[in-house]
Order: C-alpha cells, then sequence, then structure tokens
C-alpha cells in the first residue's frame, strides 16, 4: 500500500487526434461472437453500410475497404493509379505528405515535393509554377492532404481542384482525408476529388483496423489503363463485389464491421452537417482558451490564421520545451494523455489536442482544465481566464 494520493484513477481521456474516443455503442456493437460470413445477416447489412461511407465522404462514386490503416489505404489507393515510373506532385505542409509521398516512391513512382514548411498552408502559386511548368504533363497524380494531423493545418482543396481546372492539367486529385473526414467540411463530389483515402479511427469512431478508398470515375479510367495492379490493393472487386468476400479479398474485419456500422448511424442520426459544426464550435472553444494562455508568451499556435487550423486537432507550441513535460503531467498526474509533437522539429516543445469524432462540450472542457492545471503545476507562464473563454464561447454557440 501507498501512502501517495493519485489523481489518475477514474476513466481515463484519450486527447490525441487518433486513435480518437470509441463511443460505447460502437464498443458493444462490437462485443459479439464471430457472426457467419457466408450467409446471413453480416453480408446483408453491407449494401447499406457502403452507400452510408459515402454519404459520409459526399460522393455518388465507389469505395473500396481495406483491413489496413491509412497507410495502407496511401498504398492501396497509389497502386491503382500509378504505375512505376510515373511521377506524383506531393505539397506537404507537415508529415503526412511526407509520408504519402514516400509510400509513391516505394512503389516505383517519382515525386516531385513542394515543402511549405510545418506551420503554412499551400502556397497556389508554387504549384501553378510547378504544373504550368509541366507542359507534357509528367505528373499523373497530385497527393494533397486535406488535414495534416501532425501540423493541424486545413488546406484548401476546393482551390487545387480551380488551379488543376484552370491549368487544364490531368494530373488526378487525390485527398488524403484521414483526420478530417467526419469531423472537417468534406465534399468529394461537389469538390472534384478524384480519389480519397480515409481510415475508421478518427471521425469515424471506430477501433483502428480497417480503411477506405473512394474514386470516381476518371480514377477508374486509370485504373483500366494500368500495366498491373496487385490482386489484393486492386480497387476492382471490392468495389463491386459479385460475392461477399470479394469486399475484402479474403475474410472480412467481421466485428470491425459491427462497430462502423453503430458509428455511422449515430453520424447520420446528428447529420453530417451537424457533425462538422460541432467540431467547429468545439474548436473555437478550445482557441479561444488557447489565445488566453498565449498571452503568458510561453504558448503559441503552430498554425497562426485560424483560417487553415483543422477543427479537429490543434498543434501547439510551447518555449523552452515544456510540451513534453506538460504532456507528461496531464498523463501521469491527472489521467489525460494529449498528443506528442508528432513530425516537428521542436519535439519536447510541441504537443496537440485531438477533439475529433465522439467529443462534447464537457469533455472539451476538462482537457481544457487539465492543460491549466498541468500548466499551473509546472509554473507555466500564461493569461489568466482561459477556461471562462472557452466557457463564454460554448456558452454563445449553445
Amino acid at each position: 500500500m501507498t501512502n501517495q494520493t493519485s489523481l489518475v484513477h477514474g476513466r481515463e481521456y484519450l486527447a490525441i487526434p487518433g486513435p480518437s474516443v470509441m463511443p460505447d455503442a460502437v464498443l458493444q456493437a462490437m462485443h459479439r461472437p464471430s457472426p457467419n460470413i457466408y450467409d446471413g445477416a453480416l453480408i446483408e447489412m453491407m449494401p447499406a453500410l457502403t452507400q452510408d461511407l459515402k454519404r459520409v465522404a459526399r460522393t455518388d462514386q465507389n469505395v473500396a475497404i481495406y483491413i489496413a490503416n491509412g497507410h495502407g489505404t496511401w498504398e492501396a489507393a497509389l497502386s491503382n493509379v500509378i504505375a512505376p515510373g510515373e511521377t506524383v506532385l506531393a505539397p506537404a505542409s507537415g508529415r503526412f505528405t511526407y509520408g504519402w509521398a514516400e509510400m509513391a516512391e516505394g512503389i516505383g513512382a517519382k515525386v516531385k515535393t513542394i515543402d511549405f514548411g510545418t506551420s503554412s498552408p499551400w502556397d497556389f502559386e508554387q504549384i501553378a509554377d510547378v504544373l504550368r511548368a509541366d507542359q507534357a504533363h509528367e505528373i499523373k497524380a497530385v497527393l494533397a492532404v486535406h488535414v495534416d494531423t501532425s501540423s493541424s493545418i486545413r488546406n484548401d482543396i476546393p482551390a487545387l481542384r480551380a488551379l488543376l481546372d484552370e491549368l487544364n492539367h490531368p494530373a488526378l486529385l487525390m485527398a488524403d482525408c484521414i483526420a478530417s473526414l467526419g469531423c472537417d467540411q468534406f465534399e468529394m463530389d461537389a469538390w472534384g476529388v478524384d480519389v480519397t483515402v480515409t481510415a475508421c479511427q478518427k471521425g469515424l469512431m471506430t477501433p483502428p483496423g480497417m480503411g477506405f478508398v473512394f474514386f470516381n470515375d476518371k480514377a477508374q479510367a486509370k485504373r483500366a489503363a494500368m500495366p498491373r495492379v496487385s490482386l489484393y490493393w486492386d480497387w476492382q472487386p471490392r468495389a463491386n463485389p459479385e460475392s461477399f468476400y470479394q469486399y475484402f479479398d479474403g475474410t472480412a474485419p467481421t466485428h470491425h464491421l459491427y462497430g462502423l456500422r453503430a458509428a455511422l448511424d449515430m453520424i447520420h442520426a446528428e447529420g453530417v452537417e451537424n457533425v462538422w459544426a460541432r467540431h467547429q464550435h468545439l474548436a473555437k472553444a478550445i482557441w479561444a482558451a488557447c489565445e488566453v494562455w498565449a498571452q503568458g508568451g510561453a504558448l503559441h499556435f503552430n498554425v497562426a490564421d485560424p483560417v487553415y487550423r483543422s477543427h479537429a486537432v490543434t498543434a501547439l507550441r510551447l518555449t523552452e520545451g515544456r510540451g513534453t513535460p506538460l504532456r507528461n503531467f496531464t498523463e501521469n498526474h491527472l489521467g489525460l494523455t494529449l498528443g506528442i509533437g508528432l513530425g516537428m522539429e521542436d519535439w519536447d516543445g510541441c504537443f496537440r489536442l485531438g477533439h475529433m469524432g465522439h467529443v462534447n462540450a464537457q469533455m472539451v472542457m476538462a482537457m481544457l482544465g487539465g492543460v491549466e492545471t498541468a500548466m499551473a503545476a509546472l509554473n507555466i507562464p500564461r493569461g489568466n481566464g482561459a477556461l471562462e473563454a472557452a466557457a463564454t464561447t460554448l456558452a454563445n454557440q449553445a
């Protein structure tokens, strides 16, 4: 027996930008015996499930499901439309564009990267210069990360589509929505996105293990012209299965599907537009608190302009490398786990607040209260009244 009092006992709060908090309804839906994968309810569930997935992505096009994380869907998408030796353009505003680009190199593609740093969105003049110079249209796709989870930058996908159209460039517009689908507004068809990749563990509120690739007819035409596509990654049978096993090229991720069904029911009961609005309102409350803390001179937003900030994750910087001590304090003393400074040059100075998926106002206030407590314990300079600012923001929005 110890004499030391601990404040961590109770339900822990995982406030990282994915995996997100899993709803009880999702976990309960997964808590069941293994189903029959040859006949019955699971097979009958799939057509409506795929339709409801497409409703979240705002597309009437195709979807392929993979037993994979987001990195798997990166490779799956690339493998269907990019042949070895072909070129892709990667405008980078964080670590995850580089990850996708490295995946492209791994399948034999050539990559042109434009680095905008970790605190700035895309500069469309620079992108335009590269596309204009590509008179032979060697660039076959643009790898566009909508929200980079590492930097919390939210890039302008419709503006990129408009630029491609203005320049009459035929490259596929491929969007990584792993951190944004079901959180930030995303409109695949209306925005002219050709291929969308995402995964289940963030806005879709399902334990990690499934990834999704949505694709339109233009992307399918490129797939049809490919000299070869890996049998496992081929999206054609998955999107147009004649038998249930073809959805997954083998045994289905049965319990993940039940969990996803419950998550989609929650999303559509709330309404996708309302889900976007909830994330936006909660993000504004978090930013209001951070703006007050920043008055002390130690805390800074990684993305200065709120126009370019994700509504699902906020990346922050603390002077003198105090991000890691703050995260250690909240986890070890409060039971609150914050995100690491992933992909940032100042790892120990950075931390991230995840506010995606199954999250509400009282959870956000608890997270902010934990950060305030840690800052007080560690004597981090800060402005006064951060929680009041967040509470006022939420009250006004309610």
